[in-house]
């Protein structure tokens, strides 16, 4: 099953900021995440109902899985020390 993936504006938008090589290799795992949301450098959030964490060197996709849509929704990318604050 492929899902369709969709960055919210907060998330597309620091994307667009990062150096070329990390914005490739997220561009790389949002493809990942396409094929397989619960696969390899993903794990749930803890206390964070429903939602998950992908790994990408220093930095992290937190998105949510929707099944019946078939869609996963990425709430925010950012670095490792940053991106779990408020949460």
């Amino acid at each position: 099953m492929t899902y369709t993936v969709r960055l919210a504006r907060q998330a597309e938008r620091y994307l667009e900021r990062l150096p070329q090589d990390v914005q490739r290799r997220m561009l790389e795992r949002l493809g990942q995440l396409a094929h397989d949301p619960y696969g390899v450098n993903t794990k749930p959030l803890q206390g964070a109902l429903g939602r998950r964490s992908s790994r990408v060197g220093g930095w992290r996709i937190l998105f949510r899985v929707d099944e019946e849509a078939s869609e996963v929704d990425v709430s925010d990318i950012g670095p490792r020390g940053q991106i779990y604050r408020g949460l």
